[in-house]
């Protein structure tokens, strides 16, 4: 059965399909020995893809991975970095890091921590990213000064940015260090750039830390594992993690999943 060539390369956990469509764009496809450009479609059992040169065989094809990394400050949500910078996938083990494909689902900026998915499953990474699929997403957020309940309602309720206004957040007070800094809960079911941290800039309270604590019923902790993922470490998502994702993004059909859940080292 045919499909588009990054679909295929995403289903494999070569990449994402962003990146895949970036692969094609720089020449690094081949199908049936010629470079494959952006809208071509191709079917495995009788077409040759090359990804660098290397044919994709079905004896071949990764393993799926997915991964929860409580990330730490100062590292970026990507999978390579041109200022140098640690990456997430710095932070996993070179066993890890050499099976094919796997990045990190969305991004946390380089001075938040908390939670982040790393997979190979491009197609679910396709889906979960995808703006329609909004899952929500809960973060423990430090702002300096004292925010009113008139500032918290004009925040839940959304404002402008980028001449669009942000859906309806949750945004509750968590507690007040007298007046100079304020925690709060935020749960969002979008993702735009910088969003927690410009609409605090906007309202006139800053943000001083921001770490997300769960990805919908995802949490740093686990019922298999005792306490929360210490920064720096990463664990298996457990097999019911794994399908609430996918259900998310309406895939339905049977995968491998970990059956049990292990909390890793860096």
């Amino acid at each position: 059965m045919k499909a588009r060539l990054q679909k295929i390369l995403s289903q494999w956990g070569i990449a994402s399909r962003r990146q895949a469509e970036d692969m094609i764009l720089a020449g690094r496809v081949r199908l049936n020995g010629k470079i494959a450009h952006l809208g071509q479609s191709a079917n495995l059992e009788c077409d040759r893809i090359e990804v660098d040169g290397v044919a994709l065989e079905p004896a071949n094809r990764p393993q799926l991975v997915y991964l929860l990394l409580n990330k730490p400050a100062r590292v970026v949500s990507t999978c390579s970095d041109p200022l140098g910078r640690r990456t997430v996938l710095d932070l996993l083990p070179a066993q890890l890091r050499e099976c094919q494909g796997i990045h990190p689902v969305g991004r946390l900026d380089f001075e938040s921590t908390g939670a982040l998915i790393l997979t190979n499953d491009g197609t679910l990474t396709f889906g979960l990213t995808h703006p329609k699929h909004g899952i929500p997403k809960t973060y423990q957020v430090w702002v300096s000064g004292c925010p009113p309940e008139s500032v918290l309602q004009t925040w839940r309720s959304g404002l402008m940015l980028d001449g669009r206004k942000t859906l309806p957040a949750r945004v509750k007070l968590v507690k007040r260090v007298g007046r100079a800094k304020t925690l709060l809960e935020v749960i969002l079911r979008e993702g735009r750039n910088r969003q927690i941290r410009r609409v605090a800039a906007q309202l006139g309270y800053p943000v001083e830390q921001l770490h997300r604590s769960a990805i919908g019923p995802i949490l740093l902790g686990s019922p298999s594992v005792r306490g929360a993922l210490p920064p720096s470490h990463y664990r298996d998502l457990e097999a019911k993690e794994i399908s609430f994702l996918r259900s998310q993004v309406n895939l339905t059909s049977e995968i491998e999943v970990p059956a049990d859940t292990q909390e890793q080292g860096r």
